[in-house]
């Protein structure tokens, strides 16, 4: 049970990850959640380093779906300058809107990658939809209330990966 909580790989930020790694990979589109992976939950103005990021990812062909549990309105705002696709109430981790966004792309399963910094969500979404997830670290040490209650859950998830797969951890460089 506790490998449907493993992520495919562990890097900091997702703005580690070039279009050329994504390729090498075969990964022709990125799933993203939105709170603590691409913005800070509290401040949707997201960072220079993400808009270079997706910048380099539009140059390169590859895109970008945010896949959010929050409402549609939540969504919008926040995304209202970044100008990204999106398919909210997710209902991650139940793997609908990972399926959802992908039968939007027309792609197969090994052709995306759900990046996401929590496990019970994202990972655990990756996993029942059956593609490939990257775990990012929380952008900011702060949490939604909602939120909190899952992060005291993967502490005891963290602690059980850690002992079934120590060579797991994060990779400032992005490889299989």
């Amino acid at each position: 049970m506790i490998n449907q909580f493993k992520p495919t790989w562990m890097i900091p930020a997702i703005y580690n990850v070039t279009p050329a790694q994504l390729r090498a990979q075969g990964i022709k589109a990125v799933f993203a959640d939105l709170d603590n992976t691409l913005i800070a939950w509290n401040n949707p103005d997201g960072t220079p380093e993400l808009k270079k990021w997706l910048h380099a990812l539009q140059d390169a062909g590859i895109p970008l779906v945010v896949v959010s549990n929050n409402s549609e309105t939540r969504i919008a705002k926040a995304l209202e300058t970044l100008e990204l696709p999106f398919v909210s109430r997710a209902l991650k981790p139940l793997p609908w809107g990972i399926g959802k966004a992908r039968r939007r792309l027309g792609l197969h399963k090994n052709e995306v990658v759900m990046v996401g910094d929590q496990y019970i969500t994202d990972m655990w979404a990756a996993h029942l939809a059956g593609v490939a997830s990257i775990l990012v670290r929380p952008i900011v040490t702060t949490d939604a209330w909602n939120t909190r209650i899952n992060r005291f859950f993967e502490r005891f998830i963290k602690a059980r990966l850690a002992r079934v797969y120590p060579e797991q951890h994060f990779q400032e460089d992005f490889k299989k």
